[in-house]
């Protein structure tokens, strides 16, 4: 099992509730600080975030901020996703967490959902990360494993870095280990593949990496990590 520090080096720390507030997205920066997570992962309307250009500028070791695009059902305009998520990194953002149209790719126009990647991936630049969730559980509910391989062979054509299981708002439901292999599978070594949605303990979180991924969107990061030893 892995230690506590090398599994929060994975985790992008994570508060997308409707609800939060300019002050708890700032606390949940703080929180993320204090664990030592990779990112923290927040509604671009939060951003300029105060509590991240602060601790940036001390050092090194401080936690990326990455925000969400098309967040969360992915209907939106490819031009208001790719507007969306430039505006997020000319305020700071490092990382977009982008929502495919999931309708597009049951439906076999998988042209356009390559088309929606790229044009965020064009509108932020080569240098940001981009995770593109494709709704793993959706794709598998009401598609099929092929299905999901595909969206994921397309949207890193487009150019994601990393394929991203879930929202974690979509009723089908969030990250499965299952999914987690065959998005690796789909996207080979040197793509990243975040699990994300409904991981709440330690035994979650270790699945989903023995299945192969190397980054996990948490919003109970404290909980998690604590059954991971020192």
């Amino acid at each position: 099992m892995l230690t506590r520090s090398e599994v929060a080096a994975l985790v992008d720390h994570t508060l997308l509730k409707p609800e939060a507030s300019e002050a708890a997205a700032a606390a949940a920066y703080a929180e993320g600080l204090d664990l030592g997570v990779y990112a923290v992962c927040l509604s671009p309307s939060m951003l300029p975030l105060r509590a991240a250009i602060d601790a940036q500028s001390a050092g090194p070791g401080a936690p990326k901020t990455c925000v969400v695009a098309g967040f969360p059902s992915g209907k939106h305009h490819t031009l208001i996703k790719a507007a969306e998520a430039r505006m997020a990194v000319e305020e700071g953002a490092h990382e977009v967490d982008m929502v495919i149209d999931v309708g597009l790719a049951l439906s076999g126009e998988l042209d356009r959902v390559f088309s929606d990647v790229l044009t965020v991936r064009e509108a932020i630049g080569a240098d940001p990360v981009l995770k593109v969730i494709v709704e793993s559980a959706a794709l598998l509910e009401f598609g099929d494993a092929d299905l999901l391989t595909e969206v994921c062979k397309r949207s890193v054509k487009g150019g994601a870095t990393f394929v991203k299981t879930s929202t974690g708002f979509h009723p089908s439901g969030g990250a499965s280990a299952d999914a987690v292999r065959i998005m690796r599978t789909a996207v080979g070594p040197e793509v990243g593949v975040k699990a994300s949605g409904g991981i709440r303990t330690a035994e979650a979180a270790q699945e989903m990496i023995d299945a192969g991924a190397n980054r996990l969107g948490l919003s109970g990061t404290r909980a998690v990590l604590a059954g991971f030893p020192e």
